[in-house]
């Protein structure tokens, strides 16, 4: 598949588009006030033993203890039967964990016992002996040949530990997987003598900043051109991928264009998208996408699609279009557990079957597991997605203030993050000596408070004064930018 990365980078925020035939598929974003914790390592310590639930919670210094359930503890996977709670932890024992789940909600960090480190290639398992393949890697000597050299290597080099190849080490030589296991084993060695020396709870190993991650994780073989728009990341890519990954120099390019990256590709416009509830369709017809506490319904309507032979045909034709929707509109604003999918009824059972194949064809593009059920005599699909990372909407709206929470606006950061690109569009366009920003309260008071590093940052780059004034009448998610 001919794919793109567009990476927007800056101090306050960091953006990655992944572009499929020229279609935005997928949107990441990680912000450095809430930078993402999944992956870290912490030396933390048991604060609470609860055997009713056969689990722990772990304080790990941060605001909310994180929960370790017994079967993700080392001793309890190499036992042949799951041991009690009681008799592997204890309250105020040290323990080194790693965060598998972002805190959610009232919710701490789901944690596991079972360190993992990776790079492009491997995964390193701590304590582990075997050499597993990943399944994706179809050609049985290709299989083979990577786990003689795993195995070789894991025996020359005496390493206390095992290894999952990768998908992406298909054709990887020798040396490269030599390099990648010392510099894992590397990592570990300085994490065990960071255990022995730090005070609980702290972090011990912190993941690399999205920007690598996805040159890590998402960069494979289908990836024609990776675009990166700040100096110093393309900089710092392009010496990670020196050492990591020298096939993907040549795709890393430096974006120099006269518009912003994002809107160069037309992706702002479908982030805005995105935050709607409603997606139209082609044909006429549209998806009513409603998030809730238990599930995600998405409603499939005909709209103005009346049809022009009967009622079945109507149906169908809005429904296969609904079908390759949905599983963009599941990946781009990355909604996970449960969703019902209510189709508008059909009779044909031919008909039917053809919408679930293309569902399910669509869905094959998305690297999240994801388990579809049979559509029911109602019309109604049930899918499972499993969640990796916040919802799009969890990460960029928050609880309107108005209606008490039954609807979301954006959230103030998320405004004050547009002022800024805006700001910064129309210096690069329309240089003027001084700017104001016209807005509500709540995004004045986040300027001048939570994104006050931010916000000063801005005005250093663009060597302008910006002035403040709130708009007492506005709303939080209209605002002005003055050029004077």
């Amino acid at each position: 598949m001919n794919s793109e990365l567009l990476l927007n980078v800056t101090p306050y925020e960091t953006r990655v588009a992944v572009i499929e035939n020229e279609t935005l598929r997928e949107l990441y974003l990680e912000r450095a006030a809430t930078r993402p914790i999944v992956g870290n390592i912490y030396v933390g310590q048991v604060a609470r033993v609860v055997p009713g639930m056969q689990a722990a919670f772990i304080d790990l210094g941060i605001e909310r203890a994180g929960f370790l359930h017994v079967k993700d503890l080392k001793k309890a996977r190499e036992a042949n039967e799951i041991p009690h709670i009681s008799d592997v932890l204890h309250a105020g024992e040290k323990i080194i964990v790693q965060v598998t789940k972002e805190p959610v909600g009232t919710k701490g960090a789901r944690l596991s016992g079972q360190i993992t480190l990776a790079t492009r290639d491997l995964v390193y398992l701590p304590g582990q002996s075997s050499v597993n393949v990943s399944q994706r890697i179809e050609d049985p000597l290709e299989k083979e040949r990577l786990r003689n050299i795993l195995d070789g290597l894991l025996n020359a080099q005496g390493t206390d530990g095992g290894v999952i190849v990768r998908t992406m080490a298909q054709g990887a030589s020798e040396e490269a997987l030599a390099g990648e296991l010392v510099l894992l084993t590397e990592i570990w060695r300085k994490s065990l003598e960071l255990k022995s020396i730090s005070r609980t709870p702290t972090c011990i190993y912190e993941d690399l900043p999205l920007y690598l991650r996805v040159l890590r994780d998402l960069a494979g073989n289908g990836v024609k051109r990776i675009h990166i728009d700040s100096n110093e990341a393309f900089e710092s890519a392009v010496s990670f991928v020196g050492d990591m990954a020298p096939e993907l120099k040549d795709k890393l390019e430096l974006y120099r264009g006269e518009h912003p990256l994002f809107e160069r590709y037309s992706v702002e416009n479908e982030i805005e998208s995105a935050m709607h509830r409603q997606v139209s369709l082609a044909c006429g017809g549209n998806l009513i996408i409603e998030p809730t506490e238990a599930m995600t319904v998405i409603d499939v309507n005909s709209g103005t699609n009346t049809g022009k032979r009967n009622l079945e045909e109507t149906a169908f034709a809005t429904n296969l279009e609904a079908a390759s929707a949905i599983a963009q509109q599941l990946r781009l604003r990355n909604i996970a557990g449960i969703v019902i999918i209510d189709f508008i009824d059909m009779v044909n059972d031919a008909h039917k079957q053809q919408v679930m194949q293309v569902l399910g064809r669509e869905m094959m593009g998305d690297k999240t597991k994801t388990v579809i059920t049979e559509m029911s005599p109602l019309g109604l699909v049930e899918l499972t997605r499993k969640r990796t990372r916040d919802s799009l909407s969890h990460l960029m709206r928050q609880s309107c203030p108005a209606c008490n929470g039954r609807g979301t606006v954006k959230s103030t950061q998320t405004v004050c993050y547009q002022i800024f690109r805006e700001i910064v569009r129309e210096f690069r366009h329309y240089p003027a000596n001084e700017y104001t920003i016209k807005a509500s309260n709540d995004v004045i008071e986040c300027l001048l408070d939570d994104e006050a590093k931010a916000f000063g940052d801005l005005q250093k780059f663009i060597d302008r004064p910006v002035q403040l004034r709130v708009d007492a009448d506005g709303q939080r998610e209209y605002y002005e930018i003055v050029l004077s």
